[in-house]
């Protein structure tokens, strides 16, 4: 009955599902005009909504119900009511391995093939482990923050007197579990929530005491919060495409305590000399706009939802982006390219499209195996304007 009763939420909802929201603001949506539903039911049916998605591709040729058995039998390692039924000559394997759930699996289904869970896998960029990339989404990430690391221990205390895991990757960054309430329990501006690799990607920046900095796709200003942090004494411009984006950008940089900086509304698409025309810069983030299919495993949705051409789209974003804002770069300065994909055409091979047409040197570039550490996979390059 319970079983039953679940199974009918899921495909209710699976079926009102079209993919146009992601998938953290529709079911919100959904639920609220579906009042008769408690909570147990709603954390239920968000879990098994969650798991399918998570499965994407693989084992496209069984009903729903049965992918639904699977792919919460993969994600989690507590019985649904629907595996227990369902799945009764594996309900005794829930708290196996992944690697030894992924062979059972296998054994019940023949045709079960990891790589379909993420199906455009041919165009990885180089380097991904493509077994390991794909079995990554069977878990959550965590949640990362980036803290002052005099201020670490202390931090580290409160969530451990809260009862809250915490592990700390380095001086700076703290993982946990994803879903962990912190506004009740830590100060505001004492911390800034971080993907582990996007704070990783500060080791290329290298900022210099009184640089003029210019975070061009600034966002909510993640990675001008992360340069600040390395060297508080210079000058920033922040700009970005969207308006609402930036009154948020400046709530962060209030609760940082962050005064002092410059903030524009730009098309980087566009010829944007009338208002630039003045500025030179001793370095550049470009924080690119992508398919951020580095982070599905934050939004399976996309797995399913996401349709191949848009990788070219994006790529041709990209390769416009960077000739509009060098230009204001100073020779022998970086500009800092990163992704959140991880897919080649958005970074070896604008990497090379920029060599081949710019006046840009190489450096460094690196893809950020985020599936390593239960985080989101990126990309990063380093160049230098000749």
């Amino acid at each position: 009955m319970k079983a039953d009763h679940q199974l009918r939420a899921f495909e209710q909802i699976l079926n009102s599902y079209d993919g146009n929201l992601p998938l953290h603001r529709f079911l919100p949506g959904y639920f609220k005009q579906n009042k008769q539903m408690g909570s147990s039911d709603r954390r239920w049916a968000s879990r098994h909504v969650y798991s399918f998605f998570r499965l994407g591709k693989a084992l496209s040729n069984l009903t729903q119900q049965e992918r639904l058995c699977v792919a919460d039998f993969l994600c989690h390692d507590t019985l649904s009511a629907i595996v227990e039924r369902d799945f009764s000559d594996l309900k005794d394997d829930v708290q196996l391995s992944l690697a030894e759930k992924l062979q059972l699996i296998k054994n019940k289904y023949p045709d079960f093939n990891l790589k379909d869970v993420y199906p455009l896998h041919h165009h990885l960029s180089e380097g991904i482990d493509q077994t390991e990339f794909s079995a990554s989404f069977f878990k959550q990430p965590d949640l990362f923050i980036r803290v002052a690391a005099d201020e670490a221990k202390s931090i580290i205390l409160k969530l451990e007197n809260e009862n809250i895991s915490v592990n700390q990757i380095s001086e700076t960054a703290l993982a946990l579990p994803n879903g962990t309430k912190l506004e009740t329990v830590l100060n505001e501006g004492s911390y800034q929530v971080q993907d582990l690799s996007s704070q990783y990607t500060g080791e290329y920046f290298k900022p210099n005491k009184w640089d003029k900095w210019w975070d061009c796709c600034a966002a909510s200003g993640g990675k001008t919060l992360l340069l600040h942090s390395l060297e508080p004494v210079i000058e920033l411009l922040v700009t970005d495409l969207r308006e609402s984006i930036l009154m948020n950008l400046d709530e962060r940089f209030r609760l940082a305590g962050i005064k002092k900086y410059h903030k524009k509304e730009l098309d980087l698409l566009k010829n944007n000399d009338q208002i630039l025309h003045h500025y030179q810069f001793d370095g550049i983030i470009l924080d690119a706009p992508c398919t951020g299919s580095g982070t599905w495993g934050r939004t399976p949705e996309m797995l399913t939802f996401f349709e191949e051409r848009k990788i070219n789209q994006f790529a041709a974003i990209q390769k416009a982006i960077v000739p509009n804002v060098i230009k204001y770069l100073k020779p022998g300065k970086p500009l800092i390219y990163i992704t959140c994909s991880a897919f080649a055409a958005e970074n070896e091979a604008v990497v090379q499209h920029l060599l081949d047409t710019l006046p840009l040197t190489l450096e460094k570039m690196e893809v950020i195996k985020g599936y390593e550490n239960n985080a989101d996979t990126m990309f990063v390059a380093r160049f230098t304007r000749i």
